[in-house]
């Protein structure tokens, strides 16, 4: 199994900016790619962004030139780079990691951390 832990929320205003970490242990080894998740009061949990373990990233629409994802392989962390923040990025975000175990695929949840950002 994979656990993840998140870390980095909080309460900030508009245009200001936050840095998402969450933290694998576990079979790190066998994680491939990562992302992050939100879910606002009342709504779906919808994509944020995600990252392969070669590299390549994906972003959704409403994020694109503002939140930035990166992983440290070698600390088996995710980040997420948040600028430029808006009342609508509140949310509950999540942060996601697939991992192989006997050639299927399973995907682990971290338990959330809040993301306030004021008007």
């Amino acid at each position: 199994q994979v656990q993840l832990v998140e870390s980095g929320g909080g309460l900030v205003q508009a245009g200001g900016s936050l840095r998402l970490s969450c933290a694998a242990s576990g079979r790190t080894f066998s994680i491939r790619a990562m992302g992050w998740y939100r879910q606002a009061p009342g709504k779906q949990r919808e994509l944020v962004a995600t990252i392969a373990s070669g590299g390549g990233t994906n972003y959704a629409d409403t994020v694109k030139g503002r939140f930035t994802i990166s992983r440290e392989n070698a600390k088996n962390t995710v980040y997420l780079q948040m600028n430029s923040l808006k009342p609508e990025d509140t949310a509950v975000y999540y942060c996601k990691a697939d991992f192989i175990r006997s050639a299927d695929i399973y995907s682990s949840w971290g338990q959330g951390t809040q993301v306030t950002v004021s008007s």
